[in-house]
């Protein structure tokens, strides 16, 4: 029951953290109101922050398996995927903060702030479950060496 709560809450908070940051990035471009002017297909920025979405996606998993292998405590414990996880979620992090730091417009003028924004908090998670997993698996390897 605890273990459920606490991803609940961590999901709510990631998708929290997730408005607020899109939202102080509309405010402060100046652009909080509807847009006139959309920009469909794939812009440079745009892919940019699609590729920040994926690292950091892919530290999110990556460092939820290390961290179901640490908890095992049998074998590797996952102590190289923690640290993929863990460089993963560092540079969807500051992909995704410096998509945030250079948009010019909100969402629809393909400047890629909802995706920046995205590859922001699931690089923190992504840090957050490698680091976890990495603490867990030198707990693990200290007990049983």
């Amino acid at each position: 029951m605890k273990r459920t709560f606490a991803i609940f809450l961590a999901g709510f908070v990631a998708a929290a953290l997730f408005a607020v940051l899109v939202h102080a990035v509309l405010v402060a471009a100046h652009v909080s109101g509807p847009l006139t002017n959309r920009v469909h297909g794939m812009t440079l920025r745009r892919l940019w922050a699609t590729m920040a979405v994926g690292l950091g996606l892919a530290g999110v998993i990556i460092g939820s398996m290390a961290l179901v292998r640490a908890a095992r405590r049998i074998g590797n414990h996952g102590r190289n995927s923690a640290i993929v996880a863990l460089v993963t979620g560092i540079i969807a992090l500051v992909n995704g903060g410096l998509n945030l730091a250079v948009a010019t417009g909100g969402p629809g003028t393909g400047n890629g702030v909802v995706g920046g924004a995205a590859g922001f908090v699931l690089g923190l998670i992504g840090i957050a479950l490698g680091g976890l997993a990495l603490s867990r698996s030198r707990h693990a390897v200290l007990k049983s060496g």
